[in-house]
């Protein structure tokens, strides 16, 4: 029969006296893990915006280039 490490949702909590540093531990590595979800995010909407204002000016110069006229010599 099994019986449980921690009786109480305190004891939990508590984590036998090192409550403080698990639990700390816990927010840290969640709050970075949230921290570079946001980023990346971020960065890949600010890339997208970037490559479609690229696109837009390649598309813009290559319909200004005026094509070459050859004389036909017949």
């Amino acid at each position: 029969m099994m019986q449980p490490y921690f009786y109480s949702f305190s004891e939990f909590i508590a984590m036998g006296k090192h409550g403080v540093f698990v639990w700390s531990c816990w927010a840290i590595t969640v709050g970075m893990m949230l921290i570079f979800v946001l980023y990346s995010r971020r960065q890949r909407q600010a890339l997208i915006k970037q490559l479609a204002i690229q696109q837009a000016r390649q598309a813009q110069r290559t319909t200004k280039i005026p094509t070459p006229v050859t004389k036909d010599t017949h």
